[in-house]
């Protein structure tokens, strides 16, 4: 299976230097709507990325139908990576299916409560969260993969 991360600064050191080398991950997706539309910042964010990894950026909407195409034969060595939980659930919806779901970093804000060190959540982000529980996909709070889940409740 798949490695899903939602993490508002996509792709970062902690991604490169930890969860790639962890998860042998070989293919990374970004999926945003704003990223998929901007050459110049996709350039820049394939910059950051080491040459053995295949990078692709994909619109939430596109997501599941790029990964079946694109991915199907190589699925264990993909990490797909969302700015927001809504975009995770929105992909989610039109057929990108997921076991776990890795919550790495949500930025404070305005209306937002911090449940640990990197996360804050908003009360739509608490909604999409319970979706996913629901659907029975497990919730991984880790900002790197050598640390213990550190949320218990949200």
């Amino acid at each position: 299976m798949f490695w899903v991360r939602i993490d508002n600064r996509l792709v970062h050191g902690q991604v490169i230097e930890t969860w790639i080398p962890f998860t042998g991950t070989r293919n990374l997706l970004v999926v945003d709507d704003e990223l998929a539309r901007d050459p110049v910042r996709q350039e820049i964010m394939s910059l950051a990325v080491p040459q053995s990894i295949e990078i692709h950026f994909s619109p939430v909407n596109e997501a599941a139908e790029l990964t079946e195409k694109e991915f199907a034969n190589r699925m264990s060595s993909l990490f797909v990576l969302f700015s927001k939980c809504a975009d995770a659930r929105q992909a989610f919806e039109k057929g990108l299916q997921f076991r776990s779901l890795n919550i790495g970093n949500l930025h404070y804000g305005p209306g937002k409560v911090q449940v640990c060190s990197h996360i804050a959540l908003s009360r739509d982000d608490r909604t999409c969260l319970n979706y996913f529980s629901k659907k029975g996909v497990g919730l991984d709070f880790r900002c790197v993969p050598h640390k213990q889940i550190q949320v218990e409740a949200w």
